[in-house]
């Protein structure tokens, strides 16, 4: 079996392999009498019983006593339990390389590596997240990694310099992570439902999770609406609530302004790359409150798994003592300098489909799945497969202010040959998706000015 990476990130710790990303499970955790629950059913239970609900241990990894649970000792407890969820989630039995923020302490690494060291799998290296990112920027002589977490932002500047990219510094922004972020988006749709229909949410622990729910999928698959439809059913009977995006960007952008007053201290004559994490680039409007001087660029969700993957001789380099690493030798990296064709085509973004010999302009495109031949919808914004054991909206091809995102509706489509899940994922110039069981596929190109 092939190696995995487990990248921490308590707002979404990820596995993944050389197929893509195996799974994916957010830093929640629901402790009653009778069970321990984790992950997304955690956190979608999180506002039913508050009390009982933990989502601080990977924040706080430490062994200090909790006292105020009987069947927890400490935080690490919680941690050891995730662990060993992501191991049956995705069948771990083999050598990993943990993945870590930059903001670890090395006591909480030592915590980390042993409890690794009690699951099925094997522990064969540690290695700083923003670093292994950052290998796509190496040729710019200074890269800012910006991530979200649950509790806060943490920004790790890494400096290229007499062969060397290495960690310089670590900023931790607290009170604007992914907890934040929903606490105050709740508080904007529970006003607007009060205004609007006068019934209050959280006065009700289900009708709260409900809203909580609602908030948290709308933000993973989030378009560019400028109104959005908030609706809960409570005591049979339907409430409806419009939230308009200026609305929600104006509330939101006193944390944007605090996270940028941030990336604008360090990067005061920065005249590096900018990298921006999955998590952190999918708030709402975030990267057009990023002022236009930074040079930045939006990574893949999978892109640091893959990165590990093809590094990890430098990583799992002494498997009888690991130790964290943080800095990496460029001659080892074995990227080259010289091709600077290659460096633009990265920064050209696609024109069209091509899809069954048509190139079809990208603006928005419906993906389907169509079993019936004769009903084929023959729409030019679509395109139509025909695979078994698929549903029937498989996704949708957008293009944005931000870049070209593909909103997959299955965990079945394939990118560039790796079988990703349900979610938001960016596409690049010569990107290409099918699906299992499918001859055809979909490929970004470009079409320049006078071509057919």
């Amino acid at each position: 079996m092939s190696m995995k990476v487990i990248e921490i990130n308590d707002s979404n710790i990820k596995v993944g392999d050389e197929s893509g990303i195996l799974c994916q499970s957010p830093g929640f955790a629901l402790v009653t009498e009778d069970t321990l629950e984790i992950g997304d059913f955690a956190e979608n239970h999180s506002r039913m019983q508050p009390t009982n609900s933990f989502n601080k241990y990977w924040h706080e990894l430490n062994l200090e006593p909790i006292s105020h649970s009987r069947k927890l000792r400490h935080h690490a407890d919680l941690a050891y339990a995730q662990l060993v969820h992501l191991t049956g989630m995705a069948d771990i039995s083999q050598e990993v390389i943990l993945s870590v923020p930059s903001n670890f302490s090395q006591e909480q690494l030592g915590i980390l590596l042993g409890l690794a060291r009690q699951t099925a799998f094997s522990p064969v290296g540690i290695v700083n997240t923003a670093l292994v990112d950052s290998i796509s920027a190496l040729r710019k002589s200074q890269v800012l990694h910006a991530d979200l977490q649950l509790h806060q932002v943490v920004l790790t500047l890494l400096i290229r310099e007499e062969n060397v990219l290495k960690v310089e510094k670590v900023v931790q922004v607290p009170g604007v992570g992914k907890q934040n972020f929903m606490n105050l988006m709740m508080q904007v749709a529970t006003d607007l439902f009060i205004g609007q229909c006068r019934f209050n949410p959280q006065h009700d622990a289900n009708s709260e999770q409900d809203l909580y729910n609602l908030l948290r999928a709308w933000l993973s698959n989030q378009g560019e609406e400028e109104t959005v439809q908030l609706e809960l059913k409570n005591n049979n009977s339907v409430h409806l609530a419009k939230l308009t995006r200026a609305h929600l960007l104006e509330v939101l952008g006193k944390y944007y302004k605090e996270i940028n007053k941030q990336i604008n201290t360090i990067g005061a004559d920065f005249e590096g790359k900018l990298l921006l994490t999955e998590n952190i680039s999918g708030l709402p409007g975030f990267i057009d409150s990023i002022s236009k001087a930074h040079d930045r660029a939006v990574l893949r969700g999978d892109q640091g798994i893959q990165a590990c993957l093809e590094h990890r001789s430098l990583i799992a380099n002494n498997k009888d003592e690991i130790t964290l690493i943080s800095k990496f030798k460029t001659s080892d990296l074995g990227i080259k300098n010289s091709p600077k064709k290659s460096e633009e085509l990265q920064t050209e973004e696609a024109t069209h489909a091509l899809f069954a010999n048509e190139a079809i302009e990208i603006r928005r495109l419906d993906i389907k799945n169509v079993l019936e031949g004769p009903d084929i919808n023959r729409s030019s914004r679509t395109l139509n497969f025909i695979v078994e054991d698929l549903p029937e909206d498989v996704g949708i091809i957008d293009k944005t202010d931000k870049g070209i995102y593909f909103h997959s509706k299955t965990n079945s489509a394939i990118l560039n040959g790796r079988t990703i899940i349900k979610g938001k994922h960016l596409l690049r110039l010569g990107d290409h998706i099918k699906f299992p069981k499918s001859v055809d596929e979909i490929r970004l190109i470009k079409v320049r000015d006078g071509e057919k």
